[in-house]
């Protein structure tokens, strides 16, 4: 169907009939293809990053190295000016990161990286919501990231707070609700399993393993490039004691 068939089958007046879903798949198609095509169409000889061309494996080798540069206080020096012109141009970051939105853990420094390296969303409790997903999608589909962590922390206050609704019914004010509830079935989960130590540790890696299952099998971008082997999805553990991400996903 031609680019011309499609905007007049979405003029149409009509009910909604099988030429017309189909003209909205295809428009669905042709945006995401011609997303896709963008990225190669501004670095068509090198990507801005050559370094960040990895496999998964190699991603998550890279990731988890810097984080042992940064626990150890063994950090690389950084000069931004020297990518500044090559960024300008386009991005190719080599892992995207579904972190908390904690003022305590920030993602580029405790994996040691540089701007253009990790594509970040944040949100309190580092859930997967509509919007974030579909960030981690553009991070995979367009920029070819072949790597999703979702990094949860210790001693996590959104956590913190779903623990209280399911043990004292505690409620709160505005839209921090949505976060709790969002977070409640880790809880309940985590408090039906035998575990060690607290709920409240209890339940951040069951937040964590949650939201990597979800986007391991998000449809139809992440789980058909996970079963392509081309993206990875694994969940990680921040201490704040340490600064040491342990891998739990």
């Amino acid at each position: 169907m031609c680019e011309l068939c499609v905007h007049k089958a979405m003029e149409s007046n009509a009910p909604a009939s099988t030429s017309r879903r189909a003209a909205l798949g295809m428009m669905g198609a042709v945006s995401l293809f011609g997303m896709s095509a963008l990225a190669p169409a501004v670095y068509a000889k090198q990507p801005p990053k050559p370094g960040n061309a990895l496999s998964p494996d190699e991603a998550l080798k890279r990731l988890m190295s810097g984080n042992e540069r940064y626990s150890t206080g063994k950090t690389q020096e950084r000069s931004f000016a020297s990518t500044r012109a090559a960024l300008a141009g386009g991005q190719n970051p080599y892992a995207s990161i579904l972190s908390c939105a904690d003022s305590r853990v920030s993602p580029e420094l405790c994996f040691d990286e540089e701007r253009g390296d990790l594509f970040v969303t944040r949100v309190a409790g580092n859930y997967v919501t509509n919007d974030l997903l579909a960030s981690l999608e553009y991070g995979a589909a367009v920029l070819n990231s072949p790597l999703i962590m979702v990094l949860g922390h210790t001693s996590c206050g959104a956590v913190g707070a779903a623990v209280s609704a399911v043990e004292d019914k505690a409620e709160f004010p505005g839209h921090i609700q949505t976060i709790v509830s969002a977070i409640v079935p880790s809880v309940r989960a985590a408090a039906a399993q035998t575990h060690e130590g607290t709920l409240l540790q209890a339940a951040t890696i069951q937040n964590i393993k949650h939201n990597v299952e979800l986007l391991q099998k998000a449809t139809p971008i992440l789980v058909n490039a996970v079963q392509a082997g081309k993206l990875k999805v694994v969940g990680g553990l921040y201490h704040l004691e340490t600064g040491r991400v342990e891998l739990i996903a």
